[in-house]
């Protein structure tokens, strides 16, 4: 079957607090490593209250220190906030510490509000040079050259494995163009999957790192022992959406029997739309729609968000998905 990996939000609850969501996320990964999954990454978010990764690369170390063999990584770093030095510095330093397991996924979004924009001093068309430090981070990782005057120090040498990251057709074309793996965030803004997916693989030109395209779709799974607990489960994520498009997003609350009782009819649609790569189901319907979407993407990995309220059905969710790929 297809190699599963996590996407982790480190996502405060309403009972919990920033040291409990990121002391989670590392025994999220410590199981997922034991059940086999391949990747667990952790996404930069700011002035999110329920998000508690906004500095990634100290989560990601974090996460790493807990586990011995699962890769690691960001999904993903939003380049244009940072110097593509300061990056190539953080993920030098990772790659020290964890040899051999870090990942480096590069996204173009601010991953906030424009006000948050301000306060991260991010540049005015920013995202408008994304290629270019792209290709900078990727020189300050490769191996310095013979009288070489700045180095990225711990960096230069490493040569950590970049991906990049995209919900566009943009995304897909520069990912071909520089031969680097692709990851689709489908599991939020799914609109351009297929279109995204074939541009990349038509356009994809081999590169050091990379012979041939390899592509990652992200899919929101809610797994349980029946479909009914499920479903029930996937209200928290259901409502954390419907907060997102309100313009109030919070803490991650708690599921409810009757989501109907919580969205509008428009809110409904909405999010709906946003989730329709999405599947939500006990072991049996869960296998079903993992295979579904492999034959529909043909995706050489999936990467899954699991957004359950309590850590214990969390791990049952992420466990009864392993199961369903072995």
């Amino acid at each position: 079957m297809i190699p599963l990996s996590i996407l982790e939000l480190a996502r405060v609850t309403q009972d919990g607090d920033i040291r409990s969501a990121l002391d989670r996320a590392r025994d999220i990964a410590v199981h997922a490593e034991k059940w086999g999954f391949e990747r667990l990454w952790v996404a930069e978010h700011h002035n999110f209250a329920g998000i508690a990764s906004a500095a990634t690369s100290l989560a990601i170390s974090h996460i790493a220190a807990g586990t011995s063999t699962i890769r690691v990584g960001a999904g993903g770093i939003m380049l244009p906030n940072h110097a593509p030095y300061i990056i190539a510095e953080q993920f030098g330093t990772l790659a020290s510490l964890y040899p051999g397991r870090i990942d480096l996924g590069l996204g173009r979004a601010p991953g906030t509000d424009q006000r948050t924009v301000q306060a991260l001093r991010r540049a005015p068309g920013s995202d408008d040079r994304f290629p270019q430090d792209v290709q900078e981070l990727q020189a300050w990782l490769a191996p310095a050259q013979p009288g070489q005057a700045v180095q990225a120090i711990p960096g230069a040498g490493t040569e950590v494995p970049l991906w990049i990251l995209g919900s566009s057709l943009f995304g897909a074309q520069l990912a071909a163009e520089l031969g680097l793996p692709y990851a689709f965030a489908s599991h939020f803004a799914p609109a351009s999957l297929i279109p995204a997916l074939e541009t990349y693989r038509n356009r994809f030109k081999p590169s050091g790192q990379l012979a041939r395209p390899y592509a990652m779709v992200g899919v929101n799974i809610v797994a349980a022992d029946t479909d009914e607990e499920a479903r029930r489960l996937a209200t928290t994520q259901q409502m954390s959406f419907t907060n997102l498009i309100r313009g109030a997003p919070g803490l991650s609350r708690p599921p409810i029997d009757d989501i109907d009782t919580y969205w509008s009819a428009a809110e409904k649609a909405h999010v709906s739309q946003m989730m329709s790569c999405s599947i939500v189901g006990a072991p049996q319907t869960v296998k079903a729609g993992i295979e579904a979407l492999v034959e529909r993407t043909g995706a050489d990995e999936l990467i899954v968000v699991s957004d359950v309220y309590e850590h214990a059905a969390r791990l049952r969710s992420l466990e009864i998905m392993a199961g369903c790929c072995q």
